[in-house]
């Protein structure tokens, strides 16, 4: 029989540490090259960090290693956490394991910015209050608006492109209300405007354009100025219901598809951007991009009144 001695060794000898059988080599993702951030697992059994399959699977659906299809687990689209490894990671490197959550923590606060680097979606004229919904397919654009969804923002930049630059110098803040998963990654992304911007410079992260910005506000106006801006508000309203009520068979199309015309809000001066209905007949009014882009860039809310009342006199053929 053993002694004590003996048995102490024997038991030391068939339990071995964890800390002595890994090293944290053998907790590192193969994509990215760092220690596992919420690691999950494929049905094929390769493990990778969250965020590093997601972008894989943004540009085909296989494993990364084996090229297994993974179509089933991207269509039912929740990537369960490798729990075993989380507590393995937390109980022999709990250290290294703190300070990749900080440096992942850093990068969420350094994407959350929503005046410096802010990401840009270059597509389609889009206006405050008023509803942008978009099919989202490209890579790029997958990653930017899982982004948003994940630092909480939900907030990117929308431009159109424009000649001999990567995208226009104005654009509009939009917001996302609601995403919908397709079984392939592509999604149907419901967003509304909120803020108009202009950009002060341009940049790139990880394929997609991004823009230091700063926020347009409509000129505040008092006294006799403001009575004048009243009543040339009144009378642009009274011509945008004609123009609605006017209706052929293509306006009753836009109708359907946009809503009725919105209510005139009772102070002309309440928002940045000025009331919503200007927003709304700028964006369904047969207008040149670059003329809309015009209008938008405007922080005179009279100017674009003025603009507004000759567009739908000339469409209502009668005299401004």
């Amino acid at each position: 029989p053993l002694d004590n001695k003996e048995e102490t060794a024997a038991a030391k000898w068939t339990q071995p540490c964890l800390e002595d059988l890994l090293s944290i080599c053998d907790l590192e993702c193969s994509l990215c090259i760092r220690m596992f951030f919420e690691p999950v697992t494929t049905p094929c059994g390769h493990t990778f960090c969250k965020e590093c399959l997601e972008r894989c699977l943004d540009h085909r659906p296989n494993c990364p290693l084996c090229k297994q299809s993974l179509r089933e687990y991207l269509r039912a689209g929740s990537y369960s956490p490798t729990v075993l490894l989380q507590d393995i990671m937390l109980a022999t490197f709990p250290a290294q394991l703190a300070e990749r959550r900080e440096l992942h923590r850093a990068e969420m606060a350094e994407l959350s910015n929503l005046t410096k680097n802010i990401p840009i979606f270059v597509c389609t004229m889009s206006f405050p209050g008023i509803a942008c919904p978009l099919h989202v397919f490209e890579p790029r654009y997958r990653l930017m608006i899982r982004r948003c969804q994940e630092t909480g923002t939900r907030r990117f930049g929308m431009c159109i492109y424009e000649n001999g630059k990567s995208f226009a110098d104005y654009g509009c803040m939009l917001e996302i209300r609601q995403i919908e998963l397709l079984a392939d990654g592509r999604s149907l992304v419901d967003t509304i405007g909120r803020r108009r911007f202009r950009v002060l410079g341009r940049g790139h992260r990880d394929g997609y354009n991004t823009a230091d910005i700063e926020y347009l506000e409509d000129k505040k106006v008092a006294g006799e100025e403001l009575r004048e801006l009243q009543c040339l508000h009144e009378s642009t309203y009274r011509l945008a219901q004609r123009f609605c009520e006017h209706g052929d068979l293509a306006s009753r199309h836009v109708l359907m598809q946009h809503g009725p015309l919105p209510e005139k809000e009772e102070d002309i001066q309440a928002s940045a951007d000025g009331p919503t209905w200007c927003w709304w007949l700028l964006s369904i009014l047969p207008l040149d991009p670059s003329y809309q882009l015009n209008l938008f860039s405007t922080t005179s809310l009279r100017a674009r009144l003025t603009q507004l009342q000759r567009i739908l006199a000339a469409l209502l053929q009668q005299p401004p």
